[in-house]
């Protein structure tokens, strides 16, 4: 199968095949089914409230078969065009391709409805969703419908504009494949914590060509998005930083210049804020996923070779950034397209900070080493501040809580490390839609707060 045909079966694909009924298939019959097929009104003697219900059916019969997907009218009745005798909802509109998808293998597998759920009966109505997971839900969903109606790009850069601002940024498509993460023992400039090295495979994704800048993060921290219209309050309900104690930039200039010193947590904000606004899944990279486009398919210490006599064409770093950071996009880019993976600022990653690469999983593809607490997280790239050998491809450093000791707060800030005015981060978006759950965890995984 060629790249683009695979791209378009990935994008079209269900979100995963094990369907998590809470999350995926009870909100459908909450907001599609329950109007008419309950207790109190039984449209067609049909209630949908609970297992029994759905099996019982009504005067047509079952309309849930567990196993048999096909025979189900509950499935047979979403899949009729909108508008048309007997589909559901009557009124329309007709449920996204993979909303269809998950309701299929969710009966294949039998249909598994708990008998208890959060602590309550079978019964849909009785909810209790965490008010996050069910924003995140919701998100997903117009994600999808995003997908089902055909809006989406296929397997190729494209450039995406941030609805409600002038904004627009570039985003590189990055192939599947294979590479060796960290470092030979014989690179000038190791550290320890860059092997040992390891055979990584990754699903396809892309990155942001530049870093983030202040002109689209001040959008979301600031909320500033004139003219733009949320019918669904999907983006209002989003969490904001808190308004900042002190001037973010520090005086190092905001129009073209990368976004600095926020938490991990204000970062993956942002990509679900941009994620609701656009329709299409972003996030922060997993530690593997940076390296892999960092070195864009060279083995040497930078993606330009083994030597820094050229580091200044690439890179901002302490020889030649003038003690601040630098515009983006202003140096070379590596193979793929992608600036400043030399220098300008640090970049975060998702993943917690091991000091060895054989304490986390390795080997299969797309490996997040997920974090349990808020320090030591990954950051990648070297900076503005640092030396030559801070910016090789492998090279890394550790999340510290003194990068907030600035803050006058207690507890301290979740949105701002006010210390670390070479910090900053990209994002990627990765060809699989993840699950509601996937979503939600990469999302809000540095959510706590300071002892």
């Amino acid at each position: 199968m060629g790249v683009l045909a695979s791209a378009a079966a990935l994008l079209t694909a269900p979100a995963a095949l094990a369907v998590d009924f809470a999350i995926e298939i009870r909100p459908l019959l909450v907001e599609h089914c329950l109007v008419c097929h309950q207790p109190s009104n039984r449209l067609g003697q049909l209630s949908l409230e609970s297992a029994p219900d759905a099996r019982l059916g009504g005067a047509a019969g079952p309309a849930l078969i567990p196993g048999d997907p096909d025979g189900s009218s509950l499935l047979a009745r979403a899949l009729l065009p909108a508008g048309s005798p007997g589909a559901m909802p009557p009124a329309g509109p007709r449920l996204a391709d993979a909303e269809l998808d998950a309701i299929r293998e969710w009966i294949r597998a039998g249909a598994p409805w708990p008998d208890r759920l959060n602590g309550s009966s079978d019964r849909v109505t009785d909810s209790g969703e965490d008010e996050e997971l069910e924003l995140v839900r919701r998100i997903h969903r117009r994600i999808l419908r995003q997908v089902s109606e055909g809006n989406s790009s296929g397997f190729e850069a494209y450039d995406e504009s941030v609805p409600g601002t002038e904004t627009v940024f570039r985003m590189v498509a990055v192939p599947a494949g294979e590479f060796v993460q960290g470092t030979p023992e014989s690179e000038p400039g190791r550290n320890s914590d860059e092997g040992p090295q390891r055979t990584i495979q990754l699903d396809a994704f892309w990155m942001g060509a530049r870093e983030v800048g202040w002109d689209e993060f001040r959008a979301f921290m600031l909320r500033e998005s004139e003219g733009y219209i949320d019918p669904d309050g999907l983006v209002a309900a989003i969490s904001s930083p808190t308004p900042p104690y002190m001037e973010m930039s520090f005086g190092m200039g905001i129009g073209g210049y990368p976004a600095i010193s926020m938490t991990q947590h204000a970062a993956s904000k942002y990509a679900q804020w941009l994620s609701a606004k656009t329709g299409r899944f972003y996030r922060l990279p997993t530690e593997a996923e940076w390296e892999y486009a960092c070195r864009a398919g060279t083995s040497s210490a930078y993606s330009f070779g083994d030597s820094t006599e050229e580091l200044g064409e690439y890179g901002w770093y302490w020889d030649n950034s003038n003690a601040q950071y630098q515009p983006v996009g202003t140096k070379k880019p590596n193979p793929w397209g992608l600036h400043d993976m030399h220098g300008n600022v640090w970049e975060w990653t998702l993943d917690r900070y091991e000091p060895a690469f054989e304490a986390v999983p390795g080997g299969a593809g797309n490996t997040w080493v997920r974090a349990d607490a808020l320090y030591p997280r990954v950051v990648r790239g070297g900076s503005w501040m640092d030396d030559a050998e801070a910016l090789r491809c492998g090279a890394r450093r550790a999340s510290e809580s003194d990068w907030k000791m600035q803050d006058p707060q207690l507890p301290k800030s979740i949105w701002y490390h006010t210390d670390a005015q070479w910090l900053g981060f990209r994002l990627v978006r990765p060809l699989r839609i993840p699950t509601v759950q996937e979503m939600h965890a990469y999302w809000n995984s540095a959510s706590g707060k300071e002892d």
